[in-house]
């Protein structure tokens, strides 16, 4: 499910990269974008900008919903594992098994 979940994730940030950077700014559209000077022959005349601007918002609700659905996923695994209490897990079955650490003398142990 989660593989899924992240393919999906990754199609709809490409499609989004893809889709901001094919729009252009305001007074330009899809017909600019190919080079030819007619404005209206490949959407009609706004019907680049509202095509785009809509799959654009598409592909971040999409998303932006793969995200919450890969954070809680993530969130409620069965193994559930933490760094920080793997790390806090060994120090401590590191020093149970350890001997008694070697103390150097003291400067008042060392005879003269």
């Amino acid at each position: 499910m989660e593989n899924f979940v992240t393919i999906i994730h990754v199609l709809a940030a490409a499609g989004v990269i893809g889709l901001v950077l094919l729009q252009h700014g305001k007074g330009a559209d899809m017909g600019a974008a190919f080079g030819s000077g007619a404005s209206g022959s490949l959407f009609g005349v706004s019907g680049s900008s509202n095509f785009l601007s809509r799959a654009t918002a598409i592909c971040v609700a999409i998303f932006f919903t793969t995200s919450l659905t890969l954070a809680y996923l993530s969130s409620h695994r069965s193994d559930h594992s933490s760094v920080v209490k793997s790390l806090v897990s060994t120090e401590k079955s590191d020093t149970k098994n350890t001997v008694n650490p070697v103390v150097p003398p003291s400067a008042k142990d060392i005879p003269k």
